[in-house]
C-alpha cells in the first residue's frame, strides 16, 4: 500500500485538504512508516501557520506513532484556528449531512464515525466544543446531528451543558449526552448489573489511600465491595486499552500495583473467571445501534486480559477460522442466545449507537465487560487473512448509514 502524501509544500494554497483520521489510522494499520509524512506536516505547518487542516493531520499523525502530548497540543492550535472539520461524501452530491459534536483530546475520546462512513454518500461535520461553550461557532447544514463526545472526566462538564443545548437542536439527535455520561463504569453497572440474563460485577471507584487501606488489610473489600472478594480487578480511573489493569489475587499484591501505577483514583471490581471448556478465554466486541446486535470482533487467548492486537489471532489459523464461524452464526446463535440482554441494554442505557466489551459465563449469561459509545469499530484488518470480517462490517457500517437515512427522514 502506497503511503499518504502531504500536500506539495510549494503549492500556493494556504489551507490543505484534511487528510482525516481514517485514512492515516489505515496507514499505520497495514505498518507504513508515518514518520515521513509527519516531517513534511511539520514544514508545511511551518509554511502555514494557520493552516489548520495540517495542523489537525499532524495532531492525528503524532498520536499515531506515538507522541500523544506533543499530538494534543497541536490539536490545541489547529482548534483555535478552527473549529469545524469536513470529510466530504465519496459520492457527488452527498445523501445525507452529518454533524458530530467532538470533545478535544485523544483517538479515545469520541466516537470513531470516520471509520463508519469511510467511502459512503454521508459528509460527515465534525464540530469540536470545550466546557467553555460560551457561544456554538456558525453551524454548517445538517440533516442529523450525532453526539460523538465519548464519556470520562474530561468529558463530564460538556456532556452536562450539551444535555441542556440538545433538547431544543433543530435537527434529529442520535445519543442524547445524558445517556452518554452514564457510561463510566461504575453507573454502566449500576444500570446493567442486575437485568436479566446479563452479569456486570459491580465496579466502584475509589481513592488511592481507599485501596493502599485494602492492601494493608485496614479494610475489608466486602466492605467496599458488597459481592466483593479476592481476586479483584483494578485499573486507574479515565486508563483505555488495559493500561494499568489488573488482576490482584491477594491484598498484599495491591502494594506492588500501586507502587507501578501513580493514578490517584481506581475502578476495581469482582474478577470473573469466564474460561470456556478449553481453557481459553473469548472476548467479543458487539455494537448495537439502534438496539440490534451487530459483530465487530471475536478474541481468543489463553489470558484474561484480551485486546485483539495480543490475541494472536493473526498467528493462529485456527482462531481465525473459530472467529470466521461465530460471525457466520452470530444472528442465529450469539444474538438469539443473548437476545433479552440486549434488549435489557438497549432500554436501560437508552443510547441509539453503543458498544459492548463483553464474554460469557459459565451459565451462559452475558458478561459485560465495558459499555462505551466511542470503540473503535473498522475495516481495516488485512483480507486476505481475514476475508470473512469485510461482509460483517459492510453490514454493520450499512446499518448505520440506515440509522442516519431513517432519522433524516423525520424531518422530511
Amino acid at each position: 500500500m502506497q503511503s499518504i502524501q502531504a500536500p506539495d509544500t510549494a503549492m500556493p494554497e494556504t489551507r490543505a485538504p484534511l487528510i482525516g483520521l481514517a485514512p492515516l489510522m489505515r496507514q499505520a494499520f497495514s505498518g507504513v512508516d508515518l514518520k515521513p509524512l509527519g516531517s513534511q506536516l511539520i514544514e508545511r505547518s511551518t509554511r502555514f501557520p494557520d493552516d489548520a487542516h495540517t495542523l489537525m493531520d499532524l495532531s492525528t499523525v503524532l498520536q499515531l506513532t506515538g507522541n500523544r502530548d506533543i499530538a494534543l497540543a497541536m490539536q490545541v492550535q489547529a482548534l483555535a484556528l478552527q473549529q469545524i472539520y469536513r470529510i466530504p461524501a465519496a459520492t457527488p452530491e452527498p445523501a445525507i449531512r452529518l454533524l458530530a459534536v467532538m470533545a478535544p483530546g485523544d483517538l479515545m475520546a469520541n466516537t470513531p464515525l470516520e471509520f463508519l462512513l469511510e467511502q459512503s454518500d454521508v459528509t460527515l461535520d465534525m464540530l469540536y466544543l470545550t466546557p467553555n461553550m460560551d457561544a456554538l461557532p456558525e453551524l454548517p447544514e445538517h440533516d442529523v446531528m450525532f453526539v460523538a463526545v465519548g464519556e470520562s472526566d474530561d468529558n463530564r462538564n460538556l456532556l452536562e451543558q450539551l444535555a441542556a443545548v440538545t433538547p431544543h437542536w433543530p435537527r434529529p439527535v442520535l445519543n442524547a449526552p445524558d445517556r452518554i455520561a452514564n457510561l463510566s463504569r461504575d453507573r454502566a453497572c449500576a444500570l446493567l448489573g442486575d437485568a436479566p440474563g446479563i452479569a456486570m460485577p459491580r465496579s466502584v471507584r475509589i481513592p488511592r489511600g481507599l485501596l493502599e487501606q485494602i492492601g494493608a488489610d485496614a479494610i475489608p473489600i466486602g466492605g467496599i465491595l458488597d459481592d466483593g472478594q479476592f481476586p479483584i480487578i483494578a485499573r486507574p480511573v479515565g486508563s483505555h486499552a488495559g493500561h494499568g489493569l489488573d488482576k490482584l489475587e491477594h491484598p498484599e499484591d495491591i502494594k506492588a500495583y500501586l507502587a507501578a501505577n501513580d493514578s490517584n483514583e481506581f475502578y476495581v471490581a469482582r474478577f470473573v473467571d469466564y474460561r470456556s471448556e478449553d481453557g481459553l478465554f473469548r472476548k467479543y466486541r458487539i455494537i448495537l445501534i439502534e438496539g440490534k446486535p451487530y459483530v465487530s470482533h471475536m478474541a481468543i487467548s489463553s489470558h484474561w486480559m484480551i485486546h485483539y492486537l495480543n490475541a494472536g489471532m493473526t498467528d493462529s489459523a485456527d482462531k481465525r477460522a473459530e472467529e470466521e464461524a461465530f460471525m457466520a452464526g452470530f444472528e442465529s446463535g450469539f444474538a438469539v442466545r443473548h437476545a433479552q440482554a440486549f434488549a435489557e441494554i438497549r432500554t436501560r442505557l437508552g443510547l441509539d449507537y453503543v458498544g459492548i466489551d463483553c464474554g460469557e459465563t459459565n451459565d451462559r449469561r452475558l458478561l459485560i465487560f465495558e459499555a462505551d459509545s466511542d470503540m473503535i469499530v473498522h475495516a481495516m484488518d488485512p483480507v486476505d487473512m481475514f476475508p470473512y470480517k469485510q461482509p460483517q462490517m459492510r453490514k454493520l457500517f450499512a446499518a448505520f448509514r440506515q440509522m442516519l437515512g431513517n432519522v433524516a427522514a423525520r424531518t422530511v
